[in-house]
């Protein structure tokens, strides 16, 4: 397909398709290409134009030579990125402005007077009913203000003033709705499921599928720490699940033979064979826009406060319209008060703020499941790290294994990728990789496995039985030997590495040697961190001490604990919570869930255990940590943008009933600067928070 550069700056580049015109889908799916080239750090393309622009950091000829690749039947994109896209809706509720605005404009130059008053009457009837019905639920609401003013002026002979309220209130209603749906849409979409493959059950063995081929009536088995991949039956098994994404209630839910599950949720323990019913989860993105519009707990306390002051306004402002009328017998200046209303303005600036700012979040691969943790994060002073996958990349690379009995290396490595390939875990995934890399194939030898928390896997082969896990587990739980020949090699293990533990029968086969690369980043995270307002940054690690001191050594931390339980992580954060301080988690393990779960916001690595995503309140991508130090300056952002609202809305409107009272301003101009000064601060709580320079942490 042609491109045509239309300018370029250093990082940017503005390209033009010489076709022109696109569809949403088409749009979509160059949108989708470019995010995916390697040095794209974001781009934005709009169908109207044709026109794509490119944000990257790299080489600018690899794009070019991308652009010239691309064809559209020849991008292979995910079918939900193209079913959940944002055009439609960005598209519906630009055209219903602009359609209202030029309606407006036309009437006003083009129709008679008299019929713009009858049209005017009939469209007050809308506002009057909603008045009513809000009188009817014993509320003094903001629709009861909206129908007195609207009524009022019409009673006036104010036809003008009473349709530019309705105009003015219309317009109000779609830019809140249309930042709500994108807010609530980028959200879900980054929450939706991206599947690649799946375990199902066939002619009495597992077997790893592609998810795309699961068809509906075939059996999935779902392990502790997976998520639920499709909705459908448990056939088999009991297990608890935690359905937070769907509810957003954090308990987990038993479930047992018979039992409905949903896809999306996470089993917390145990193990599911489940009969598919809804084969791409079809209901999922439903589910979360119901989620995050109705969950009253994912909501911020700024937002609550501002809903709750809003509607206590009410009556204020009515009492305040009968003082006026009692005191100065005045109806001008008595409807100047009442044209005046405080909770319209907050009503509209908090929630699009924290909407934004979740909207904002997302641009930067940053999943934030609701307002209270961004505010959590806003006000937190203690930040806690686990280390693999966290601190250290969460891809572990495999470095050698040690064999500890007369079997071959291969075949012990054979068995040990045959255990850890059915938990999501970096460690897990590491000799997998090395297994896969080597060529050894395997078939399914082993009985059921059973995962341990933070200690290992264990199972049977045959008889006999195996674990691989720490030293710990396989050492002082399971009460394996090493055998006496082979003593002196477990003195001399690499101390540079992370050790998995191999034993069959009760005697130690192997070592496996993993290294644990430390993140290029992780030093300028931890000072970028405190410089942003983190007083006490600790790291909790399963791991050695030796290993956790030189770690922390390396990143700058002065507090950490080796040697920890997942249990240990939970109370740790608990105690410190009782101490007055609001906690942060960074993790990404299924040990980590409970940690996660007692923080006041959890935070997972997006390529970490499927069940941590599913438990934390935020998820960062797992490229690049310095996101969690924008994540810090763009919630403190959200929360200065709040409390300026706040003094913005009650100085201006406060102002403008002043000058009511005094007769310096008539009800119209009344009604029209409080109009649009709250239209003005909605537009201003739908700014990026962090400007471009400051953009990258």
């Amino acid at each position: 397909m042609k491109f045509i550069i239309k300018h370029e700056i250093d990082g940017r580049m503005r390209v033009r398709s010489a076709a022109g015109t696109m569809s949403f889908r088409q749009a979509d799916i160059l949108q989708y290409y470019l995010e995916n080239i390697s040095v794209v750090e974001r781009a934005h393309v709009y169908e109207r134009t044709g026109d794509a622009v490119i944000i990257y950091r790299g080489s600018r000829e690899e794009i070019i030579e991308k652009l010239a690749r691309f064809a559209f039947q020849n991008v292979d994109v995910p079918e939900s990125v193209l079913e959940n896209s944002n055009r439609s809706v960005e598209s519906f509720y630009k055209e219903k402005i602009i359609i209202k605005t030029l309606s407006r404009i036309f009437a006003k130059c083009f129709v008679p007077y008299s019929l713009r008053i009858f049209y005017t009457t009939i469209k007050m009837l809308k506002y009057i009913k909603q008045g009513i019905i809000c009188l009817k639920r014993g509320r003094i609401g903001v629709p009861v203000l909206d129908a007195i003013a609207i009524t009022a002026s019409i009673f006036r002979g104010e036809f003008n003033t009473a349709s530019s309220i309705m105009y003015l209130l219309s317009i109000g209603e779609c830019m809140e709705d249309w930042t709500h749906k994108k807010a609530a849409g980028d959200l879900a979409r980054s929450m939706s499921l991206n599947l690649d493959t799946v375990w199902i059950e066939k002619n009495g063995r597992e077997i790893k599928v592609p998810a795309s081929s699961v068809m509906t009536g075939d059996i999935a088995v779902v392990r502790m720490g997976d998520v639920i991949p499709f909705d459908g039956t448990v056939e088999n098994g009991e297990a608890m699940v935690n359905q937070a994404s769907l509810t957003g209630e954090g308990m987990p839910v038993k479930k047992t033979k018979g039992g409905y599950v949903y896809a999306g949720t996470a089993i917390e323990e145990g193990e599911l064979h489940i009969s598919v019913r809804e084969v791409a989860g079809s209901t999922r993105f439903e589910k979360i826009i119901t989620m995050i519009e109705e969950s009253e707990k994912l909501k911020s306390a700024v937002e609550s406060k501002a809903e709750h002051l809003a509607d206590n306004l009410v009556p204020y402002t009515l009492f305040g319209t009968v003082i006026v009328w009692l005191l100065t017998r005045n109806i001008t200046k008595t409807l100047s008060v009442l044209m005046v209303d405080f909770s319209c303005a907050l009503k509209l600036a908090m929630p699009v703020t924290v909407l934004s700012a979740m909207r904002e979040c997302s641009n930067y691969g940053i999943t934030v499941k609701g307002g209270k943790y961004l505010e959590a994060v806003a006000e937190a002073d203690t930040i806690v790290f686990d280390k693999t996958g966290t601190l250290t990349k969460a891809q572990p690379v495999f470095k050698q294994i040690i064999p500890l009995c007369d079997r071959n290396p291969d075949d012990l490595l054979r068995i040990a990728a045959c255990l850890e390939e059915h938990f999501p875990h970096s460690m897990a995934k590491a000799v997998t990789q090395a297994a896969k890399m080597r060529g050894l194939e395997h078939e399914e030898m082993h009985s059921k496995v059973d995962y341990i928390v933070a200690h290992g896997i264990a199972s049977n082969i045959g008889a006999k039985r195996v674990v691989i896990g720490s030293a710990h587990f396989v050492l002082d739980d399971e009460k394996c030997v090493v055998q006496d020949s082979y003593r002196h090699v477990m003195d001399d293990l690499p101390l540079d590495c992370s050790h998995l533990y191999l034993a069959i029968d009760g005697v130690l086969a192997a070592v496996i040697c993993i290294s644990d690369p430390l993140r290029q980043e992780a030093q300028d995270v931890i000072d970028g961190l405190k410089h942003a307002g983190f007083d006490n940054i600790v790291m909790m690690t399963g791991d050695s001490r030796r290993t956790a001191d030189s770690i922390a050594l390396q990143v700058g931390i002065d507090k950490y604990y080796a040697e920890v339980l997942p249990e240990d992580k939970a109370k740790f954060i608990q105690s410190q919570r009782d101490n007055g301080r609001t906690v942060v988690m960074v993790g990404d393990g299924i040990n980590d869930s409970p940690a996660l779960s007692a923080a006041n916001a959890g935070i997972a690595i997006s390529e970490g255990a499927a069940i941590a995503r599913e438990i934390a309140d935020i998820t960062v991508a797992a490229d690049d940590l310095r996101e969690l130090v924008r994540l810090k300056y763009l919630s403190t952002a959200m929360m200065k943008r709040i409390n300026r609202n706040y003094r913005a809305i009650m100085g201006i409107n406060g102002g403008l009933i002043l000058l009511g009272i005094l007769g310096a301003i008539q009800p119209a101009m009344s009604a029209l600067l409080h109009n649009m000064s709250t239209l003005v601060i909605g537009l201003e709580s739908m700014r990026n928070l962090l400007p471009a320079e400051n953009t990258k942490a």
